[in-house]
């Protein structure tokens, strides 16, 4: 099977590309077209006029989302720039409307400084329920998500952040019932000082993790306090250990975290690590170590990858579609700690429970149940959308978050 070839007739085929927008209202009368445009439309322009929340009532504002990147740190191919990111901010879109039925503008910016970047965000305010940030590079993105959340009154994420921490930390919780490890004494090293390597450790954090017992790598070692020339974002990682290298770091370490590149540790580095290991390698397409190197190395470990031919997989269509549907029904203003957390738990739990026969007939495997194997569910699980949307629901009325009722 030659995909490449594949890939190139699947998305030129016409119509080119992977979206396409459908009207939602008839249009076959002269009362139609009165209707949908002038002088129907003066009505509910006035009613928003007076009070913008009316937008959610009068107009497709409430199930439309943004994704915006400025192409500067698209997947596994760095900064090829926002034209050629727009593929995949198409594919992100028909994501969103088939899992979540939300519908969603990509917007590629041709832009890169962040200051800029964010006056055009802000400025698209009127036009979405949300923002999906997407491929933007780190360490800029930070500053980007925590600005637009500053200065917006919609809901805005970089999945490309928070989608792998959510799915990570749910998947980190039911590997560590299932080893009997309490977080709060584990020691975790990530390969990677990325958005999502960053976003992951801030989130363990919140679930209990010891700060002291994080070693953070990236491309010239072991992230340590006498370095020079580190950014502030890494920074609140550093260690003063007496550790220079991942393979140090490594060594009877209980979780190792790779959002790096592809074969950088072996089944030695694995053999290192304390009993009952975790190891999540979500470099893709290639693993910090194959699925089956991984699995032969140790007794008794847990392996992830961002692979779907691989139990395990940390994948981010199992956050976005539905962290915004929840948070576009319950009109939150932010995706803060508590939205997040609640996101965490929802698919720990679902995780737990029996999953339908038709999922296991889809996946052919009629043998799946919480175990070593399933410890975050499968991306094609219906339940994802109501178990994961009402807890969003849920958590923003509880905390009085939620602007449906105003």
């Amino acid at each position: 099977m030659n995909i490449k070839k594949i890939s190139f007739n699947y998305h030129s085929k016409f119509p080119k590309g992977k979206i396409k927008i459908y009207t939602s209202k008839f249009l076959k009368s002269k009362l139609d077209l009165s209707l949908a445009y002038s002088p129907g439309v003066a009505w509910p322009c006035i009613e928003i006029y007076f009070n913008n929340k009316n937008a959610f009532h009068y107009t497709g504002r409430g199930n439309l989302i943004g994704i915006v990147s400025n192409g500067t740190a698209v997947l596994g191919l760095g900064d090829i720039g926002p034209l050629a990111s727009k593929p995949v901010m198409e594919g992100k879109a028909i994501l969103f409307n088939k899992f979540a039925g939300i519908n969603a503008f990509d917007l590629e910016i041709d832009c890169s400084n962040s200051l800029f970047f964010i006056k055009i965000i802000k400025s698209l305010e009127p036009t979405f329920g949300g923002i999906n940030l997407e491929d933007i590079k780190s360490p800029e993105c930070f500053k980007i998500e925590k600005k637009l959340k500053k200065i917006m009154n919609i809901p805005i994420m970089h999945d490309d952040q928070h989608g792998t921490a959510i799915i990570s930390g749910a998947a980190l919780i039911n590997a560590l019932i299932l080893i009997d490890k309490n977080i709060k004494n584990i020691k975790i090293v990530i390969s990677g000082a990325g958005a999502a390597a960053i976003s992951c450790a801030q989130l363990y954090l919140k679930l209990g993790l010891n700060k002291d017992n994080i070693i953070m790598c990236d491309s010239k070692g072991v992230i340590r306090k006498d370095r020079n020339s580190i950014d502030s974002i890494k920074a609140n990682f550093a260690t003063n250990k007496n550790i220079y290298t991942i393979f140090d770091a490594i060594k009877k370490s209980d979780i190792f975290l790779g959002l790096s590149v592809g074969n950088i540790i072996n089944t030695d580095h694995i053999e290192s690590m304390s009993s009952n290991p975790i190891v999540f390698a979500l470099a893709n397409p290639n693993p910090e170590i194959s699925y089956k190197l991984a699995m032969s190395s140790k007794k008794n470990i847990i392996i992830a990858t961002g692979r779907s031919d691989h139990p395990n997989q940390i994948n981010n269509l199992l956050s976005f579609p539905y962290v915004f549907r929840g948070a576009l029904d319950s009109r939150i203003k932010t995706i803060n700690n508590k939205i997040k957390l609640a996101v965490v738990f929802a698919l720990s739990n679902l995780a737990k429970k029996d999953i339908p026969k038709s999922l296991k007939k889809h996946y052919n495997n009629f043998n799946i149940f919480f175990s070593k194997n399933y410890i975050i569910p499968k991306p094609l699980d219906p339940r994802l959308l109501n178990y994961i949307s009402s807890a969003i629901i849920n958590t923003s009325i509880r905390h009085n978050m939620s602007g449906i009722f105003n």
